[in-house]
C-alpha cells in the first residue's frame, strides 16, 4: 500500500528519526517516488525499513542488511533472503556464547582464587589478611585490587 506522506509518517510509524529515514533514503536503502514535495513510500520501502531496523537490533552490518534488500522481491530471492538471514543469525549467536562461556570460565577462576584466599587465610597466623577494596562482580574484567590493614587508598 503506498501513500503520499512526509519523513515524518514512517519515522512515526518504526519509532525512528526522520535524519534516520533521509540517511537510509541517501544510502539507496528506501527509494520514495515522488509527487510534487511528497514522498510516496511503497510496501517495498516499509519492508526495507522493517529489513534495515531488523537487521540493526539483531547486530548486522549496513552492508549486510544491504545484501538482504537486494535480495528482498527477486525471483527466488525471499527464500534465499531467508537462509541468509538465518545463517547470519547462527554467526551472530556463536559470538555471545563464546563470551558467556569465556565468562564462565573467569566466574570459576575468581571463585577458585577466593576459595583458596579464604582457607590459607585461616592457616596464618603471622600476615595479617589482606582486605578485597572492591568485589570481582562489581567490575566486568578482573581488576582486582588488594589494600593491607591500615593503607591509604589515594
Amino acid at each position: 500500500m503506498s501513500s503520499a506522506c512526509s519523513r515524518r509518517d514512517p519515522a512515526g510509524e518504526f519509532d525512528i528519526t526522520t535524519r534516520a529515514i533521509r540517511f537510509y533514503e541517501e544510502k539507496g536503502y528506501l527509494s520514495p517516488s515522488r509527487n510534487g514535495t511528497r514522498r510516496i513510500y511503497s510496501s517495498t520501502d516499509r519492508a526495507a525499513l522493517r529489513l534495515i531496523l531488523r537487521g540493526k537490533r539483531l547486530g548486522l552490518s549496513q552492508d549486510e542488511t544491504a545484501e538482504m534488500i537486494r535480495m528482498y522481491g527477486s525471483l527466488g530471492g525471499n527464500r534465499k533472503q531467508l537462509e541468509k538471514f538465518i545463517l547470519q543469525i547462527g554467526e551472530k549467536r556463536a559470538e555471545p556464547k563464546r563470551k558467556q562461556r569465556d565468562l564462565e570460565v573467569l566466574l570459576n577462576d575468581l571463585q577458585g582464587v577466593e576459595d583458596r584466599r579464604c582457607s590459607t587465610s585461616a592457616n596464618r597466623t603471622k600476615m595479617p589478611e589482606p582486605k578485597m577494596a572492591c568485589h570481582a562482580a562489581d567490575f566486568p574484567a578482573v581488576y582486582l585490587t588488594f589494600v593491607s590493614p591500615g593503607a591509604k587508598i589515594l
